[in-house]
């Protein structure tokens, strides 16, 4: 009997020792977090998609304190929240914020199965990053989209499908938070975060072929084939090419849309512009259909 009380004497006395070691620890070592960064964290739309560059929430929070101790919160944006949400945190904060302009996913391939035919048969793992590893897909074209919607399943907002009957993937534009994901998602870099422009009118090349011409159209009858026929048209200088490949820069587009019509492969679209209207019939047009009219009654 003596024996079992001194063990739990013992016992005890360790567990006494032990709980006061760690009360002195956990007072001298304790990390005091600022209250704010709560705040900022429940401000925040709590999606953790990691589209600010930060991991989570939780992080982009610490992150936008700690700028505003330093002064400025430039840099630091939450895709998901915009612009309302940021205008929040930068009043809890007591700090001004600009103004971001929106963007949006555009999907830079216009490969369709008709324009872009298979040339192979893929039968491992049917995700675009092992299809990418093994070589250049089932088509000819080593740059365009693989099909596999990886970009569908990494975006946690249902923003990508994939057409069915295009092979190729759809971004919802009401949907799309411009997070990235997508963006990181895809092996061959054909997804871009872009400015949605003057009401979400955009241009842009619809490729990311850099093979030579000739290579480039025998691969996809929709490619980019770097004659610069667009970078001549323009007038702003916004569309350089190199390597091949045509690129408009959306900070200096004007969207006048003279380099669609240039495009003798049409890899450049113009996109939520409204259609063209009919150009009026010129005098001498007229008078010749009259002319074939009367020329077919006396036939």
């Amino acid at each position: 009997m003596n024996v079992i009380l001194i063990a739990v004497i013992v016992l005890g006395g360790i567990a006494l020792v032990a709980s006061v070691i760690l009360y002195v620890c956990s007072k001298k070592f304790a990390v005091h977090e600022d209250p704010r960064i709560g705040q900022v964290t429940a401000a925040l739309p709590g999606a953790n998609c990691g589209g600010c560059g930060y991991p989570g929430c939780a992080g982009l929070a610490s992150a936008l304190v700690k700028a505003a101790d330093a002064g400025s919160l430039e840099g630091l944006l939450c895709p998901v929240g915009g612009a309302p949400v940021m205008g929040q945190i930068a009043d809890l904060l007591g700090m001004a914020i600009a103004n971001t302009e929106p963007k949006v996913a555009v999907v830079r391939c216009n490969g369709t199965c008709e324009l872009r035919p298979r040339i192979a048969e893929y039968n491992g793992l049917r995700t675009c990053t092992a299809m990418n590893a093994c070589g250049a897909g089932e088509t000819g074209c080593g740059f365009g989209c693989l099909g596999c919607g990886d970009c569908v399943n990494a975006c946690t907002f249902g923003a990508i499908t994939m057409n069915a009957e295009t092979g190729l993937p759809e971004v919802d534009e009401e949907k799309c938070t411009s997070c990235g994901a997508c963006v990181k998602a895809c092996p061959r870099h054909i997804i871009e975060l872009r400015k949605k422009g003057v009401k979400n009118r955009r241009v842009y090349v619809r490729c990311v072929n850099k093979d030579k011409g000739a290579v480039a159209k025998k691969a996809c009858n929709a490619a980019c084939i770097g004659c610069g026929k667009c970078e001549k048209e323009c007038k702003f200088g916004a569309i350089k090419v190199e390597n091949n490949l045509s690129y408009i820069d959306p900070n200096v587009c004007r969207l006048c849309r003279k380099c669609v019509e240039a495009c003798p492969t049409h890899a450049i679209v113009a996109v939520n512009f409204p259609a063209p209207k009919p150009r009026a019939e010129k005098p001498a047009d007229a008078a010749e259909k009259v002319e074939q009219k009367q020329e077919e009654v006396k036939a």
